[in-house]
């Protein structure tokens, strides 16, 4: 019994004084938390000027980084800010953004969203310049990507408390990490509109199956011992994702697809609510529908940004196969890839994209356009038959919509909100097509150039009158409905 004894004080010995410490530990970090809030409090009033009152006005946050990126997230936020400016009047509305570039002055940055979006703000909108946003950046970590982005938009989303406490802060970003920040420290009533969950049970099954995917590189997918770990490190993600998600007052998600992951990992259906993002259906539909007062020309024109999960490539490798199976026809078809490019890292993937053209020798059959104006984008969508999306899982697609009201047949993934909210049947009518690889996208294109005339108009009308759901006016209405609890 001797060495037991001598084992129990030995552990005890330890135990004791490491018990001791880890309470010291959280004690001093308790006090450091509290005292950085204390002090946090102090700053409230900084930057804000009073109202015609004296008082300090009711302060709105938007937290978005890349709110001058132009991609579908943008046309949310400015389209959120308008609706709120218009209902209320008397309230101080803050932009955080990490584009400070000197081309992103405030103006150039609502020029810019006028000239993508013709979304014109009735109030100022004050922008407050973060310059940490590299912490987020995927770039900047090679391993363990979502772990490290999601504790980088902690010390970005500190920054931007420490320059500005408001008093509603909103999320339009998908910056869930940085929720407690503002809940906690800043004792901000907390909104957030998902456009796509952080990790979700598709990426756990993809993980889980060994499938290999932009996010799951065949390295690991062929190793079980790596995709063990990785399955581990995506399950802990998922919890402290699900965890930082329920801070949240009032959760908005743009899909069904979206709606069911969020539920699952945030566990608020109480305060959960479907959003659709603006879609500018209006715009599109002086666009005529039938072909011989259109210039239709064979075009596929795909609309998305050029980020990874978009899966450009897998656009023009179907394309590739198409023009194999069109060989010999008189007039073949063109590829437009139309988007927006955030940063260098968008840049050298359009590199890459046009390296792969000349590979699989298309290149005069394929033409980008990058970052172009609102109506020179409705221009080449008034000329193309078909409209292309290949994302997989995408969260919701509002290139899709805009392709489906001005009047190219949409061919999506058969996957995500796609295939949940928008290419579906209207009144029993076709809208549009689903593929899944390289070989279902060709043979569908190829099946769309051949339809005839009536055929085509037919799935155009349809097509049109389903996506009259999806309007801004349409937005405004649940967006402020769901909001309206964090002003009361």
């Amino acid at each position: 019994m001797a060495p037991f004894k001598e084992l129990f004080r030995l552990l005890y010995s330890l135990i004791i004084p490491a018990l001791i410490l880890s309470g010291g530990l959280f004690l001093c970090l308790l006090l450091l938390l509290c005292g950085l809030r204390f002090w946090l409090q102090q700053r409230r009033n900084l930057l804000i000027p009073p109202g015609n009152d004296g008082k300090r006005p009711l302060v709105v946050a938007f937290f978005h980084p890349y709110c001058n990126a132009g991609g579908g997230g943008e046309r949310v936020l400015w389209c959120a800010l308008r609706a709120l400016q218009k209902k209320y009047k008397d309230v101080f509305y803050i932009v955080y953004t990490g584009d400070t570039d000197a081309e992103a002055a405030p103006s150039t940055i609502l020029e810019g969203a006028y000239r993508r979006f013709k979304i014109k703000l009735e109030q100022p909108v004050t922008f407050v310049f973060l310059k940490k946003r590299y912490l987020v950046e995927a770039s900047r970590y090679r391993y363990f990507t979502l772990l490290g982005q999601s504790l980088g938009s902690v010390f970005l989303g500190l920054e931007a408390l420490i320059q500005c406490i408001p008093d509603i802060y909103i999320d339009s970003m998908g910056y869930a990490f940085t929720l407690p920040l503002f809940k906690y420290l800043g004792c901000c009533r907390i909104g957030c509109y998902v456009h796509y969950p952080t990790i979700s049970t598709d990426m756990l099954s993809v993980v889980r199956n060994q499938h290999a995917r932009f996010n799951n590189a065949a390295m690991i997918t062929k190793n079980p011992l790596l995709s063990k770990i990785k399955l581990v490190y995506y399950y802990f993600f998922a919890s402290i994702y699900g965890l930082v998600g329920s801070c949240s007052d009032t959760v908005m998600v743009n899909s069904t697809w979206t709606l069911n992951h969020i539920l699952s990992l945030w566990r608020c259906s109480d305060r959960t609510s479907i959003v659709y993002p603006p879609c500018d259906v209006q715009t599109f539909l002086d666009i005529p529908l039938q072909e011989e007062n259109r210039i239709i020309k064979p075009t596929v024109v795909s609309i998305s940004q050029f980020r990874p999960e978009k899966d450009h490539t897998l656009q023009i490798r179907a394309f590739a196969k198409l023009l194999a199976k069109m060989e010999g026809q008189p007039l073949l078809p063109k590829l437009v890839l139309i988007g927006g490019c955030r940063n260098l890292e968008d840049e050298q993937r359009v590199s890459e994209l046009k390296k792969l053209c000349e590979e699989l020798d298309i290149e005069g059959k394929v033409e980008f356009k990058v970052n172009i104006p609102f109506e020179e984008l409705k221009r080449h969508l008034a000329d193309a038959t078909i409209g292309l999306h290949t994302m997989w899982n995408e969260h919701f697609g509002i290139g899709i919509v805009e392709c489906m009201a001005a009047g190219t047949i949409i061919l999506a993934h058969n996957s995500g909100g796609p295939k949940l909210d928008i290419v579906v049947p209207y009144e029993g009518n076709i809208t549009g097509f689903l593929a899944e690889d390289e070989d279902g996208y060709a043979d569908s294109m190829a099946h769309i150039f051949s339809l005839s005339p009536a055929k085509k108009l037919h799935i155009r009308q349809s097509a049109r009158e389903s996506v009259k759901r999806f309007s801004d006016q349409e937005f405004d209405e649940t967006f402020l409905l769901s909001v309206e609890q964090l002003f009361k």
